[in-house]
């Protein structure tokens, strides 16, 4: 029978070591898994982790081992290429740094055994994702098991799979299960046991069949469906691989029983019934560990996540943990799951784009949870082409050879063009917009969707990222690019109005659920993270826009008073925003009713009288929440963005008045014939390739920077960081000095 031993304690781990150990290395420092090199370095800004190869090393001691004809290791996540070694023998290795994978142990084992897994993050051709707005953490992030199993047993080394496909389909009252294994040296007269049971163990229907019958269809007599956030019932499959009416292998799956389609004009359905996907996406790290997290932080996004009212998760840019899909099927939510073919298309990796699609599907298929799987994300940044096109009709078509149940999507670049013919490849698409941040204004987020879906009728349209940046920084009167949380309240009200009120849109998700590592940033005053999140990187704080979504999206009664964070005020009157999914809010200041207000759109604003210390207490219902605001009579500068480690600041800068200066919106600028010139020569300036109007490889044309128009010419020159370029104090001055040159029109 299987056996399944958990090697997470007690590593030997080497960041300085250039050659593989020859025997246990007890100098090296001892570290338990998870584990990333990258936990402080990928999260402080500058774009200077460490990527390279890094050593961990564990004895294995023969006599601890459970008997078994045939041993595997098992790992979880190694980031993002490895190569495993047993007593100095390489015995396979893994390119991909985000799925399952296994290799076998030699028949013979020695007493005492050296294992040395090479783990290497550094910048691989071959492997993806190339480039992207996040951190590449190296390590063994996830667990590593060993497992012992006969020598017929169910396969380990199919694409890193549990061995078991589960497909139920939904007929009447009814549903007829087919339950298909892959096994590994059956041999004649054994024989194989399927069985379904339901949520309480109690067993539904079961079949016995000869070994060679590796498929069969069972059926669930009124079958409770998987209902989303409602109602998420789970049942078990299981097969068991006997002989002589001894188990020699089991394996199971949980599984739901749904059905589901996407509408070009109702958006997603569910059993039947329009099942509005809103919610957000998901990266799986935080501050101080990076992506090596226990059980209890996936468990504890999972509540925020709920807590907020989401229906729909997408997990990006990569295979996640499994446990945390687990959660998703629990729960409720409606996982969009993709790989990381990302920013960048690379001809020589796209074979391992496909490895990378079949791993998440065959160890993913049976979570009812997953409705779609994304092909790429942003890959046109820098056109499409014959080979990246190719690229994605094999990907497609391999999706749908694996999973013809599943639709397939990509989100695509705000700036590809909507008859890209890459748009015509998948079954969906959704499009990553921002502006109201990186450029435009908020209200053109609707419009441009509504002739989208006017264009192409029957192509389903959503929205798979959309934010802006919110930090500790606050102001009474939120600007586009200020980084204020006031701003990305701001922002994320009117998305919400703009986006929930659209039913043909398929899935909305916004950017991000939470903080992330992204080292190669410096933006925000604290480098090395986008602040896109609702919450904070630590998961310690909810931004108010957080608020805003669970006033549209939970039944959780609630009221929330905004602004929390900015205590001290200047103005004589003060805008104090509600936020509450209860229908009517009234606010009192130092007991006295400030009014009672009624809102279908869940967003109640209040002036509030600026005098001394004003106690706050908003009531919706039975609901109450409080803060305190004190009169001050300066603004108080601790709440004006400050850069961390810049180059120039703001007030570092001449402005003189009528002239432009780095201060001022890119937009504004290139509507002047001599802006133009300028950002024309300064573009070519920055082509690291001598060729085009490429920067980091990415052409920049009149839609980009269009999309970027919104952002101040300082803050965009602190974003070429993520694109791996500086510039000097002195080259800042000296393009301030040319824009002083520039009148406003």
């Amino acid at each position: 029978m299987r056996q399944i031993i958990n090697l997470n304690h007690k590593w030997a781990f080497s960041k300085e070591s250039r050659e593989l150990p020859k025997t246990f290395p007890k100098n090296w420092v001892f570290v338990n898994l998870p584990h990333t090199w990258n936990e402080i370095d990928g999260q402080d800004g500058g774009n200077d982790y460490y990527r390279g190869t890094c050593y961990y090393a564990k004895r294995i001691l023969k006599s601890k081992l459970p008997e078994a004809e045939r041993y595997y290791l098992e790992f979880c996540g190694a980031n993002s290429s490895a190569q495993v070694y047993w007593n100095g023998e390489c015995i396979g290795g893994h390119d991909g740094g985000y799925s399952t994978w296994r290799v076998e142990l030699p028949k013979v084992l020695q007493e005492e055994n050296l294992l040395v897994v090479a783990v290497d993050n550094s910048e691989n051709e071959t492997v993806y994702p190339q480039m992207a707005d996040f951190t590449f953490y190296g390590g063994l992030y996830r667990d590593v098991h060993l497992i012992a199993v006969s020598d017929s047993h169910f396969d380990l080394e199919y694409y890193g799979g549990s061995g078991i496909a589960v497909t139920p389909m939904v007929q009447g009252e009814s549903a007829q299960v087919r339950v298909q294994v892959f096994l590994n040296s059956v041999k004649r007269g054994q024989s194989l046991f399927y069985g379904v049971q339901d949520k309480d163990g109690n067993t539904v229907a079961e079949a016995v069949l000869n070994a060679d019958c590796s498929q069969v269809t069972l059926e669930i007599p009124n079958v409770r469906l998987w209902r989303g956030r409602k109602d998420p019932y789970l049942y078990t499959a299981y097969a068991e691989l006997r002989e002589s009416g001894a188990v020699l292998d089991r394996v199971s799956a949980r599984f739901g029983c749904r059905t589901f389609c996407i509408d070009p004009e109702k958006g997603f359905m569910l059993n039947g019934k329009a099942y509005p996907l809103r919610g957000v996406s998901r990266h799986q790290d935080r501050l101080g560990i990076g992506n090596a997290l226990s059980l209890e932080h996936h468990r504890e996004d999972m509540d925020l996540i709920c807590e907020l009212g989401a229906t729909t998760v997408r997990l990006a840019h990569y295979q996640h943990d499994q446990y945390f899909y687990d959660l998703c099927d629990e729960r409720g939510l409606v996982v969009w799951a993709e790989i990381p073919y990302i920013s960048k298309h690379e001809p020589q990796a796209s074979k391992n784009a496909e490895a990378q699609l079949r791993e998440l599907i065959v160890q993913n298929y049976n979570h009812p949870s997953i409705a779609v799987w994304g092909l790429s994300n942003e890959i046109t940044m820098n056109g499409s082409d014959a080979d990246l096109l190719e690229t994605h009709k094999q990907l497609n078509a391999l999706a749908h050879e694996l999973d013809p149940t599943r639709p397939t999507v990509v989100a695509a670049v705000s700036m590809c063009d909507i008859h890209d013919p890459y748009l015509k490849i998948p079954d969906a698409v959704s499009y990553n917009h921002y502006f109201g941040w990186y450029g435009g204004d908020t209200a053109m987020n609707g419009p441009w969707l509504d002739r989208f879906h006017e264009t192409f009728p029957d192509l389903p349209i959503g929205v798979s990222e959309y934010g802006c940046e919110g930090l500790d920084w606050h102001t009474s009167d939120p600007v586009q690019g200020d980084y204020t949380e006031e701003y990305q309240a701001h922002y994320h009200e009117e998305l919400i109005k703009q986006l929930f009120t659209r039913p043909y849109l398929w899935a909305t998700h916004v950017w991000n659920m939470f903080d992330f590592g992204a080292d190669a940033r410096n933006e925000g005053g604290e480098n090395g993270q986008n602040h896109k999140g609702l919450v904070t990187f630590d998961r310690k704080y909810k931004k108010d826009a957080f608020y805003a979504y669970k006033a549209w999206l939970s039944d959780e009664p609630f009221v929330h008073i905004c602004g929390k964070r900015y205590k001290e005020r200047a103005e004589e009157v003060t805008k104090v925003t509600v936020y509450s999914n209860l229908p009517t809010v009234e606010l009192f200041r130092n007991g006295e009713s400030l009014g009672q207000q009624t809102s279908r759109e869940h967003f109640f604003y209040f002036d509030v009288p600026n005098i001394g210390e004003s106690h706050l207490k908003a009531v919706a219902g039975t609901q109450t929440d409080e803060c305190v605001l004190q009169k001050v009579d300066v603004f108080p500068e601790k709440y004006r963005l400050k850069e961390k480690g810049a180059v120039l600041n703001w007030f570092d800068i001449t402005a003189p008045e009528g002239y432009f200066s780095l201060n001022d919106k890119l937009s504004d600028i290139l509507e002047t014939d001599a802006g133009k010139q300028l950002f024309t020569a300064l573009v070519g300036k920055l082509n690291r390739q001598g060729k085009g109007e490429k920067i980091a490889g990415f052409t920049v044309g009149a839609d980009m920077l269009k999309m970027l128009g919104g952002f101040t010419v300082l803050r965009l020159t602190n974003l070429l960081g993520t694109a791996g370029i500086s510039l000097t104090k002195e080259e800042l001055l000296a393009l301030n000095s040319q824009l002083n040159q520039i009148a406003k029109s």
